[in-house]
């Protein structure tokens, strides 16, 4: 700006303050409000954390109906799901006083996929390296979903009990016989093996897909099937590089009674029968006597050892699984009712107990967690609920807040 000549020089001098001072005022008033809404929407981002749980994808099988139609094939399925996950960034969280109640949903930095990924290679189910190219096409590819950070969502796998029948084989005929590969590419992707293993080199007996990631300070725990007394040891020693006041999450594919017939067969030779129906899925042996296994064989004696575990490790503070489908927010509480650990039970796609039959009850779940509050609060979304409108937003049903 340019001033002519004044009557003296004091007071253009102060006219130039004043000038510059009233200047410095519009841009404080300017940037101020900026500052402290960019400021709170960058302390949410350091703060937060927010991840999508589905499990039990099951690609190869059919819905018996969907959206109109019938026997619809489960990449179908799937990409519907997906799209629906694509749609949270346009939506609020729910006003259920849980983390970040209100607020709008601005990204999703993980998305847990809890197993299943390929059905069981039952004859003529396709073979899981089909399934697995699927489920890479899918979700890799469909997702598009962005981080707090603006970069591409991060996925966080493990695998289920149809994904290790079809590496280790399984009491009925299936074709091919065994086909590691939706084993090999988690363990690839998620253990990261200085050298990638190959479906010829794949032991399951030694290549059990474990892992676990520090994520602003909560320890998440990734474990194959169950924490069976082999899967602890590891456990044990992955606990030992976190305090012992550090929150951790466990994720793993069965719920926390397991199954009996995914134990293995303690008779010899130990191998898997139509009779007995053991899956020898885990390293464990089953200890509730010489009996088949059956669907509801006992397995207090398999929790014993794992509520053992939870005793000493009483910072495991929630457990997330899939395996059996169906939208439950529970407590465990151990054959003796003498633990009390929160459990997050996730939907299926294509095998629900409940949406398998009525598909308005399709759900995925959405985490947030509040690191500085040690808060988290899981989420029902139900992403289908007017299947004639396959543009419906996701609607959130039940909610639960704990601490960690």
């Amino acid at each position: 700006m340019h001033f002519k000549s004044s009557k003296n020089t004091a007071t253009t001098k102060k006219s130039t303050i004043t000038v510059y001072s009233f200047a410095l005022l519009l841009t404080l008033i300017a940037i101020l409000p900026c500052t402290a809404f960019c400021q709170d929407i960058n302390n949410t981002k350091d703060q937060t954390i927010e991840m999508i749980f589905t499990s039990d994808a099951h690609y190869a099988i059919t819905r018996k109906a969907f959206r109109g139609d019938t026997n619809v094939n489960s990449h179908i399925v799937n990409t519907a799901m997906i799209g629906r996950m694509n749609s949270l960034p346009t939506l609020s969280f729910p006003a259920d006083s849980g983390v970040n109640a209100g607020k709008k949903i601005n990204a999703i930095d993980y998305l847990i996929e809890g197993g299943d990924i390929a059905n069981r290679m039952e004859i003529p189910l396709q073979s899981a390296a089909a399934s697995w190219a699927q489920f890479e096409t899918d979700y890799f590819g469909g997702v598009k979903l962005k981080d707090h950070q603006d970069k591409p969502i991060q996925f966080l796998v493990v695998p289920g009990n149809h994904d290790i029948s079809n590496a280790i084989g399984y009491y009925k005929p299936m074709k091919p016989l065994t086909d590691p590969t939706s084993m090999v590419k988690i363990y690839n992707m998620m253990v990261k093996p200085a050298t990638p293993m190959t479906n010829e080199q794949y032991n399951y007996a030694t290549d059990k897909i474990n892992y676990s990631r520090n994520i602003k300070g909560i320890h998440f725990m990734f474990i194959t099937l169950w924490p069976d007394s082999a899967e602890r040891i590891w456990m044990e020693k992955d606990l030992a590089t976190v305090a012992n006041t550090t929150p951790v999450i466990v994720v793993c594919h069965d719920q926390p009674t397991c199954e009996a017939k995914h134990f293995t067969n303690p008779l010899p030779p130990h191998n898997m029968t139509k009779a007995n129906k053991f899956e020898n899925l885990t390293a464990e042996y089953y200890k509730e006597g010489n009996a088949a296994a059956g669907d509801d064989g006992s397995t207090d004696i398999e929790q014993r050892g794992w509520v053992k575990f939870l005793k000493v490790h009483p910072n495991i503070k929630a457990y997330f699984h899939g395996n059996s489908n169906w939208n439950e927010f529970y407590i465990y509480k151990g054959p003796d009712n003498d633990v009390s650990l929160p459990v997050f039970r996730v939907d299926s796609p294509m095998k629900g107990k409940y949406s398998s039959k009525d598909e308005t009850k399709l759900s995925f779940q959405l985490i947030s967690i509040d690191p500085a509050a040690l808060k988290m609060t899981v989420r029902e979304c139900l992403w289908d609920t007017k299947p004639a409108n396959a543009n419906a937003k996701v609607v959130f049903g039940d909610s639960k807040t704990i601490e960690l």
